[in-house]
């Protein structure tokens, strides 16, 4: 799996907050007065080489607990990791939520920046403080294999019915799929399967709303998926 590079912190911001006031380009959601950038909704501040703008937060996934979710490392400190999870939030992972004995100043020994982990979320307070754990089976460091991320609001349609959609991706590619409640869905098998899940997974977010949708996906692989050897 290719390593990615740390994301900034989140910062929230308001419609009218200063996103920037050095001449920068900008970006989605933001407008320009003045010669300054400014939040045109609510969301977290988004900087980028298009811009400086702002990813609203209307329809961003918002942790419950109990969620199986898959994040990223993206900041490291001497007793925790810090994971982005897609949520407007901080969600930092505890050393005393992970199955190794970790010295204090050791967590880098263990997870780094860009590592791709699977977890569950412990608990969400008032606050919107998250608590997140690798203290449950299943849960752990994941490696090789691809990242597919869908819209979270589209997660349960990948899912299907009792599990009849996620379940017929994966007979019929032999691919390992696990499905993050946050949009994340991670995809191990053969390249041109893999891809093939991958393609159709997009293919079920953009046309959720279809009707006979299992059985147009369904065609869709046995045309895509590579032709089994006799």
């Amino acid at each position: 799996m290719e390593r990615r590079n740390a994301k900034p912190k989140r910062e929230l911001v308001l419609p009218g907050d200063l996103l920037d006031s050095t001449g920068a380009k900008v970006g989605e959601y933001a407008y320009e007065r003045d010669g300054n950038v400014y939040a045109a909704v609510l969301g977290i501040k988004n900087v980028t080489p298009a811009g400086v703008g702002v990813i609203p937060l209307h329809g961003q996934y918002m942790p419950v607990a109990g969620d199986l979710v898959i994040g990223t490392i993206n900041d490291i400190g001497p007793s925790n990791w810090m994971v982005d999870i897609n949520a407007p939030y901080p969600a930092p992972l505890h050393v005393s939520e992970v199955p190794w004995k970790v010295e204090f100043g050791d967590t880098s020994r263990f997870l780094n920046i860009g590592d791709v982990v699977l977890l569950k979320v412990l608990s969400v307070d008032e606050s919107k403080k998250i608590q997140v754990t690798m203290n449950d089976a299943g849960l752990r460091k994941i490696e090789g294999g691809m990242l597919v991320e869908i819209s979270h609001t589209k997660v349960s349609r990948v899912i299907g019915k009792s599990g009849s959609m996620i379940q017929m991706l994966k007979n019929m590619s032999d691919c390992r799929i696990t499905v993050g409640q946050n949009g994340r869905i991670w995809i191990d098998g053969e390249g041109e399967s893999a891809e093939a899940v991958a393609d159709a997974i997009k293919m079920i977010e953009e046309e959720a709303q279809s009707h006979n949708l299992t059985e147009r996906i369904k065609e869709f692989l046995e045309k895509r998926l590579p032709a089994e050897e006799e």
